[in-house]
């Protein structure tokens, strides 16, 4: 029977003893003769190298969770150490991670302490499974230059190839982001929790749709990130992929929405440049209490549930039904392709967006589906009208 048994991956900062915790450590000795890692088994390799690079926190925990898969694989099924492995027992794990076996998988999360935990809840997606393998090939690829291991098999192995979309397809028009932002203003706030989840979502839905940041970045960001350098020009700071640091253009509506949702809350308009309150606050907690990103995610879905809702009213079928699947991220992809269709520069929108590769912030040029329809039939309509008059 496969244990699951806790491995200690809790990144150590510089000068912290590594102290024993009880938890499993995959024995292995270092193999170069001048390492430069003072690890000696392979979870203290994969700790080192969690920490080494400078992760927010959700990646470190993403990381722990794929490194913890991956070792405790190598312990309960290859029965190797990271310095036994070849290139066919990595290609095994890939596919391992297409469909884990039963007794890997549960559909509960439990705690990783509780012994019922299981490393999956269903088989990995190709971009899931591609995320896990970059994972793991960063590990070895970290292993083999402190001189941990000799040599590194991963660099033998392929990528998870994953179908690319030629282009973004998951967005809202402008009209449907407006019947988004009427349907939670027409909202009647019963109690004060009421009116300050309203503003919240108020504003939330326009700082998202306005700026094009991810979920994290407006729920990491903090009061006194929104400000203003003189000029009437205000900005947002974020904190983005890579822990890089990008300063957003703030909207008229933005912070016009930004004062009404503080004021709601009992605060200043606008706070001091220093103020390190969180900028999305739980509406149910007297305290400052920062919403989670799941929260966020989930109360942009319920504006949206509403306003799929009042589209189905209106007979708008189309929009109600991509108002039904939204999600804050769209709001992302249609703040990129409504501005690409307007005409805004490539590279002015890859400095928003924080793309690394402008091939990425090009994938948002393309007209609406309906507008590609409109034209192709006209075209069509014209072609034939000028056939018949040639005859």
């Amino acid at each position: 029977m496969t244990k699951f048994q806790p491995i200690d991956l809790v990144p150590r900062l510089a000068g912290d003893a590594d102290k024993g915790s009880g938890r499993l450590e995959v024995k292995m000795f270092r193999v170069a003769d001048d390492p430069i890692t003072e690890a000696q088994t392979d979870a203290e390799i994969a700790r080192e190298f969690i920490g080494n690079g400078e992760l927010s926190p959700k990646s470190i925990a993403n990381s722990q969770k794929e490194l913890f898969r991956f070792l405790t694989w190598c312990r309960e099924v290859a029965k190797k150490t990271l310095s036994q492995l070849n290139v066919a027992d990595l290609n095994s794990y890939k596919e391992f991670l297409r469909d884990p076996p039963p007794d890997w998988v549960s559909t509960t999360k439990w705690p990783r302490s509780d012994p019922r935990y299981r490393p999956f809840t269903g088989p990995l997606s190709d971009p899931s499974r591609r995320q896990a393998m970059i994972a793991v090939k960063g590990l070895l690829a970290f292993a083999e230059q402190t001189g941990y291991l000799r040599r590194n098999p991963a660099a033998l192995v392929r990528n998870v190839r994953t179908p690319m979309a030629s282009r973004i397809t998951r967005y809202l028009t402008p009209d449907a982001i407006a019947l988004a932002l009427e349907t939670v203003s027409r909202r009647v706030p019963a109690t004060p929790a009421a009116l300050r989840r309203r503003e919240r979502d108020r504003f939330l839905l326009i700082a998202f749709a306005d700026t094009g940041a991810r979920l994290n970045e407006i729920v990491g960001a903090d009061m006194g990130a929104v400000y203003t350098e003189g000029g009437a020009r205000w900005w947002l700071d974020v904190t983005g992929k890579g822990n890089k640091p990008r300063r957003l253009p703030v909207t008229d509506a933005m912070l016009a929405a930004y004062r009404s949702y503080r004021e709601a809350f009992g605060l200043p308009v606008l706070a001091a440049r220093a103020d390190r309150m969180p900028l999305v606050l739980s509406s149910r907690s007297r305290a400052p209490t920062r919403l989670t990103d799941e929260a966020a995610s989930e109360a942009i879905k319920g504006v949206f549930a509403e306003a799929a809702l009042a589209a189905a009213r209106a007979g708008l079928d189309d929009t109600a039904a991509s108002l039904r699947h939204a999600s804050a991220h769209w709001l992302r992809h249609s703040m990129l392709t409504n501005h690409a269709n307007n005409g805004v520069q490539l590279k002015t929108l890859q400095d928003t967006a924080g793309h690394a590769n402008i091939a990425t912030t090009a994938g948002y040029l393309h007209k609406t589906d309906n507008e590609r329809h409109d034209e192709i039939i006209k075209s069509a309509v014209t072609k034939r009208g000028r056939v018949k008059r040639g005859k």
